[in-house]
Formats: C-alpha cells, sequence, structure tokens
C-alpha cells in the first residue's frame, strides 16, 4: 500500500486484502480531511468509489459528516454533500470506545465481496477516545452480518423512513424517534446478540 501526502489530507492506493485497518479497511483511495469543530466533530470524506451507508447508498465523491449536536446519550450522524447545502443521510450510531485515541480520523469498512460496494461500519475523530458504529435498519443488517461474517448493529425497519427525513433539528420527530429507538445485533447467522458483543465498553 502506498501513501502519498497532501497537506492535512490522506490519500491511499487500492489495497488488494479483504480487510485492513491502518485508516481504512479494505477499500480504496479513501481521503479523510478533520476540521478543527469540536461541538459538531465535521469531517470531510473522499471516496473515489460507490459506498454504502445505512438506508443510503453514495456514488464516489466528496461528503461531509457532521454530528447532530445534542445532548443526547445516542449519537445522529448527518452526511451532506461537499458544499454543505443538501443534507444526504442522517445515521444513528453507538459510541465504539478504543485506546489510545487515533491521531487521524478513522472510516471503518465491513468487510466485502469483491463485487459490492463497502458498507461503512464506524467512524473515528481525532483524539477522542471513542468513535461512533453506525446502525442499519434490520433487514439490512442481516443481510451484511451473514456477508461479511461479522456482528451488526442492527434497529427497526420503520426508521428507514426517519433516516430519510431531511430535517437537520436534534428536536424533529424524526430524529427523536431515532433517539428512542430500541438498538440490538445480529450476528452472521441472523441471531440477536447483546451490543457489547459488537462495541467496545467505556473505560472505567
Amino acid at each position: 500500500m502506498s501513501l502519498t501526502r497532501f497537506s492535512n489530507r490522506l490519500t491511499f492506493s487500492r489495497v488488494p486484502m479483504a480487510a485492513i485497518t491502518l485508516f481504512i479497511m479494505g477499500f480504496t483511495g479513501l481521503a479523510l480531511k478533520a476540521t478543527a469543530s469540536p461541538s459538531d466533530k465535521k469531517t470531510i470524506v473522499t471516496f473515489d468509489a460507490p459506498v454504502e451507508l445505512p438506508g443510503k447508498a453514495l456514488p464516489a465523491g466528496t461528503y461531509v459528516f457532521k454530528l447532530l449536536d445534542n445532548a443526547a446519550a445516542r449519537d445522529i450522524v448527518q452526511v451532506f454533500d461537499k458544499d454543505e447545502k443538501q443534507l444526504l443521510a442522517t445515521i444513528l450510531a453507538v459510541p465504539d470506545y478504543r485506546d489510545p485515541p487515533p491521531n487521524k480520523p478513522i472510516v471503518n469498512f465491513e468487510e466485502r465481496a469483491s463485487d459490492a460496494p463497502p458498507a461503512v461500519k464506524a467512524l473515528y475523530f481525532p483524539g477522542d477516545t471513542y468513535g461512533l458504529e453506525f446502525v442499519y435498519p434490520h433487514s439490512r443488517a442481516v443481510q451484511l452480518a451473514k456477508r461479511t461474517n461479522q456482528n451488526v448493529l442492527s434497529m427497526s425497519n420503520e426508521m428507514t423512513k426517519n433516516m430519510a427525513d431531511q430535517d437537520k433539528s436534534a428536536n424533529s420527530a424524526s430524529n427523536q424517534g431515532l433517539e428512542n429507538t430500541q438498538i440490538t445485533g445480529v450476528d452472521p447467522s441472523g441471531s440477536p446478540v447483546e451490543i457489547v458483543v459488537i462495541v467496545g465498553s467505556e473505560p472505567k
């Protein structure tokens, strides 16, 4: 794997492995740029190939990931186009703790078949001891778990309509619904698993 550095942006060449953890997992051409915005964790991500998010497929391009500003125990990430004019996706996420904290932004992907777009699994921010693991609608979570042979966070399929809502307010009915929905997990057999089996717990 070769690495080219352009100021504060990182660009990776193709990685011919199924999954590798560095700043990416089994993906090609991922560029990341973290901005100094601690409240919303604004992160600019460039994909050179299509990717899958919960409830949304994204073509190759540059996107802005921002944490919706709220004080709830659960986190909501909103994804915008590169100019931040269009809200493309609203994603429910669960904290996933790691130690030591990364010094660069990290995007993790589910392992994938060679002919399938990678599904984003989690996003980690520089200097933070935890990142955000994304929650998929149940039917898609089951498919991903079987395809990747990994456990996947899941929620009710009914939340698909909440994720598609274009409301940017933390207090909107759609976003409050995401905040309060039940989160579980599925294993590769499609059976339920506890969330703590999937994400790291907060250090004592």
